[in-house]
């Protein structure tokens, strides 16, 4: 599913296509405005931007190399994806190197645009960071405890270096950042920034995401493509997720690091690339080693610049500072007015192990936010588990579990009913940011049947009726 706000803005000169991409997107959930040509489109993204630009690379006039130009000016942040015909597979892949966040050949899959799109949406966030005049990074990393002033410390010493670095940490606790503000604040931050997540990549085309195909090297290879390697050239390539490389791509993954060089699947030719490495996982490697899944030689290749991000458990005083980013951040979104938090809230907030780190921490706000009435969040607001300082579906208070006799079982369970259905609904919602009829597709029921629900669960439907 997409992003809670994801605007799509199509550009193309052919009718059809464009009618095709913006009938395929909206059923995905997408808020989708057309251009029929480049003049149009930079007019459109003046007025009102977008979240992603689908461009048809070669157009009258303005063209898709023109658009990535002007939306790299006016909002890096937002992804470009070029849409191409085989004969200018070479100028997509400039554009890449110019900044756009993925290419497309045409004739394309449906579902391959579809998992570009989604992709895009969902690392458009993660994207947003600048590189302060003193040359030193600054992205939306937060925090003021003592782990994360010497996480700083690491970033503004390493940054401009082409050392490589990898990054641990559980789920959730911010590693895309760091490597987005390591790049920020290198001599490369103008050249591209590729990312790729190991563990969304199938064992058997791994080799072609990382080093890219010539063209019938397998069946479906009806044209040459060249790998995240290449993509990345000049500039820094990002493995997340590292630890789920499977050990035949690891020798070969050792060989770039050693030599800058590769091969692409089914050439000859040998590639060299200057390629500045950042990678991140949520695995003890060391732990790997000794189980045989992952090689010593690649980990200690690796393991240059070691960064340890420590869980937000271990630094609940950054947890504040957070808040108060989150309360920034959604109230811009879901057009409220919260002025802040109280203490209760803040403490109860802090005392919370979150075993989703930073990322539950950012979910569990956007949904208070969301339905909070008064000024600022209250304990009130919080979710029964948090004010129980417990993770999972725990109970407390006027809400516990009777003891057997106290209770009939009937009622009992259709307490519990209820208070699933309505954390479900609300997690929907605040996943579509209040839009009901995007929420009811999300929970595969009708609107109405929602709009009922929610009334009987005392949740308010304020969207017009369609």
């Amino acid at each position: 599913m997409p992003c809670p706000v994801s605007r799509v803005l199509i550009v193309d000169d052919e009718v059809n296509l464009r009618k095709v991409l913006a009938a395929m997107l909206r059923k995905e959930g997408y808020e989708v405005s057309v251009a029929a040509d480049g003049e149009q489109a930079l007019a459109e993204l003046d007025k009102n931007g977008a979240d992603v630009v689908i461009s048809d690379l070669v157009m009258p006039k303005v063209g898709g190399m023109e658009i990535l130009t002007h939306v790299r000016e006016k909002n890096p942040d937002v992804p470009v994806i070029i849409i191409t015909a085989h004969g200018t597979v070479d100028s997509a892949v400039e554009a890449i190197k110019r900044g756009a966040f993925d290419y497309i050949t045409k004739p394309f899959e449906q579902a391959e645009l579809r998992a570009v799109v989604a992709k895009a949406a969902k690392t458009q966030e993660a994207r947003h960071g600048h590189v302060a005049a003193d040359g030193r990074a600054r992205s939306n990393l937060i925090g003021a405890s003592q782990q994360m002033a010497e996480i700083f410390k690491i970033i503004d010493r390493v940054a401009d270096t082409p050392s490589t670095v990898l990054i641990t940490g559980e789920s959730g606790t911010g590693k895309e950042l760091i490597a987005t503000a390591l790049h920020d604040g290198s001599s490369r931050r103008e050249k591209p920034l590729v990312k790729i997540n190991c563990a969304a990549i199938p064992k058997d085309l791994m080799e072609s995401e990382l080093f890219g195909y010539e063209r019938g090297a397998f069946t479906g290879a009806v044209t040459s493509k060249p790998g995240r390697f290449e993509l990345a050239d000049t500039g820094t390539l990002f493995l997340d997720e590292i630890g789920e490389i499977p050990l035949e791509m690891q020798v070969k993954l050792l060989r770039v690091l050693q030599e800058s060089e590769f091969e692409r699947v089914g050439g000859i030719k040998t590639t060299r690339v200057d390629v500045r490495l950042i990678a991140a996982t949520n695995r003890d490697l060391e732990k790997e080693i000794e189980a045989g899944r992952f090689r010593k030689d690649l980990f200690y290749r690796l393991n240059v610049v070691p960064v340890h991000l420590s869980p937000l458990r271990e630094r609940s005083g950054d947890v504040p500072e957070l808040c108060r980013h989150f309360i920034q951040k959604y109230n811009k979104r879901l057009n409220k007015k919260c002025e802040g938090i109280s203490d209760e809230a803040l403490e109860q907030l802090k005392a919370y192990p979150w075993p989703g780190n930073i990322r539950e921490l950012e979910n569990l706000m956007e949904r208070v936010l969301l339905f909070a009435d008064g000024p600022r969040i209250e304990l009130s607001d919080l979710p029964e588990a948090v004010r129980a300082g417990m993770p999972g579906p725990v109970s407390t208070g006027p809400g516990a579990t009777p003891e057997p006799g106290e209770t009939p079982l009937k009622d009992f369970l259709k307490q519990k009913q209820s208070e699933i259905e309505k954390s479900f609904i609300i997690q929907a919602l605040a996943k579509t940011e209040g839009n009901v009829t995007r929420a009811a597709k999300l929970l595969q029921i009708s609107r109405k049947s929602l709009q009922t629900k929610m009334k009987e669960l005392g949740l308010r439907d304020e969207s017009p009726e369609e």
